[in-house]
């Protein structure tokens, strides 16, 4: 998520609430990934900067939440849908993408898994380019596939 990639994003008066949500997701670990900043200040911090209502907020939080708490188990099935990558060597936002879709997959449950896959491309594509696109949605299909 370089500087050019403005908050909110740009397409945000034109997306859902659960779309909002998943990219407010996705700033919040973003920047926690390897800091020691408490998941719920900076929640609150990015949920007042991109003006995101309660509603948003919440799902957001959900996600964040679920994605720390199961990040070892979702580290794995990540490791072991994408083969021939190691986390290491993902693009970071790519990484998150990923962990946030595969927590609504395999462990949330939620959403359908088909409206996750589509969603983590999206952000995928906005946040990181088209062949992240590509490379999300072909890890998630290998996910999707293997979920019980």
């Amino acid at each position: 998520m370089s500087s050019s990639r403005a908050s909110p994003s740009p397409r945000s008066g034109r997306v859902g609430k659960r779309h909002q949500a998943r990219e407010l997701a996705l700033k919040v670990l973003f920047q926690l990934e390897g800091a020691g900043d408490d998941p719920e200040e900076v929640l609150r911090y990015h949920a007042f900067e991109n003006a995101a209502t309660e509603e948003i907020a919440a799902f957001a939080g959900d996600l964040v939440r679920g994605v720390i708490a199961n990040q070892e188990k979702l580290d794995a099935i990540l490791s072991e849908a994408s083969e021939h990558w190691k986390l290491e060597q993902m693009a970071k936002v790519d990484r998150i993408i990923l962990r946030i879709a595969i927590y609504e997959i395999a462990i949330d449950r939620r959403v359908p898994t088909k409206a996750a896959i589509n969603e983590s491309i999206e952000l995928a594509k906005t946040f990181s380019g088209e062949e992240s696109g590509r490379f999300v949605n072909g890890i998630l299909g290998r996910v999707a596939a293997t979920a019980t």
